[in-house]
């Protein structure tokens, strides 16, 4: 009878779908609703109006303008830099940061500094799709191309606490519009660094030592890859330094940093 019982019952657990396809299920479920929703249509995040995208023509033109920006540091480019050629600043030029490229969509305030922080912090996922609209224009060159996306992952206690990884949020939509391969779990912190906000430049890179590691599993993954780093927003770069150093370490090709925003230097 027990014999009968365990076998029952272990036929039962073989037929239950398990933890991943649900979650695999539910991600699915997520995108085809934001997809339905996209074709409906919205209000636009800045002035309500209905429109197509979650950003209007309008405000788009306004808040996010089609401006050269630097490879090097995703900050506007002298126009006599951009007029000659040069993808670079003077500072990149003479200090080349650890990555290939930095790709920003916008530079950080209104109207997507409050959109980023309901996304970020409350749970709002639905402006996703707007928010990565100019960054998506950025990187029409990108679409299919030999990269593989990684997001900025966040610490367990983090991750508990919000529920969710924006930069991931924004790194599966961004491999899925691209055509590019992605995971979540290649790149992983060690160690919760705490709140960046108020630190300087030196003190947040001395937070962020060792702060990340590519996991075992996927090394042969990263390994001679093209990787696109994902992340919110890049301010001193510091997170995106650590970050870029131990993808390269591991063995990576090269490293892109794409962000929706760029905080313009105080």
């Amino acid at each position: 009878m027990t014999s009968r019982l365990d076998d029952s019952a272990m036929a039962a657990a073989a037929n239950r779908p398990s933890a991943t396809h649900l979650t695999r299920a539910a991600a699915c479920t997520r995108d085809l609703l934001a997809h339905w929703r996209a074709a409906a249509g919205g209000r636009c995040i800045v002035c309500r109006g209905w429109c197509q995208g979650g950003v209007c023509p309008p405000c788009g033109a306004r808040f996010a303008p089609a401006c050269e920006l630097c490879d090097g540091c995703g900050l506007p480019l002298l126009a006599t830099l951009a007029a000659s050629g040069d993808t670079r600043c003077v500072r990149c030029r003479l200090a080349p940061p650890p990555w290939s490229r930095v790709v920003a969509g916008v530079a950080y305030g209104y109207p997507w500094d409050r959109a980023l922080a309901d996304f970020k912090f409350h749970q709002r996922l639905e402006p996703a799709s707007a928010l990565l609209r100019p960054l998506l224009s950025r990187l029409a060159d990108v679409r299919g191309a030999d990269l593989r996306v990684v997001a900025v992952p966040l610490s367990r206690e983090r991750l508990r606490e919000r529920g969710y990884n924006q930069s991931w949020e924004l790194a599966r939509r961004l491999a899925r519009a691209l055509s590019l391969g992605a995971r979540a779990d290649a790149l992983f912190r060690v160690r919760d660094t705490g709140h960046q906000l108020g630190l300087h430049r030196a003190a947040r890179g001395a937070n962020l030592q060792g702060a990340f590691v590519v996991t075992p599993r996927h090394a042969a993954w990263v390994r001679g890859a093209r990787i696109a780093l994902v992340d919110d927003v890049l301010t001193t770069g510091a997170t995106a330094h650590a970050a870029t150093r131990t993808l390269r370490a591991a063995g990576a090709r090269e490293v892109q940093v794409w962000v929706v925003a760029r905080t313009p230097p105080a």
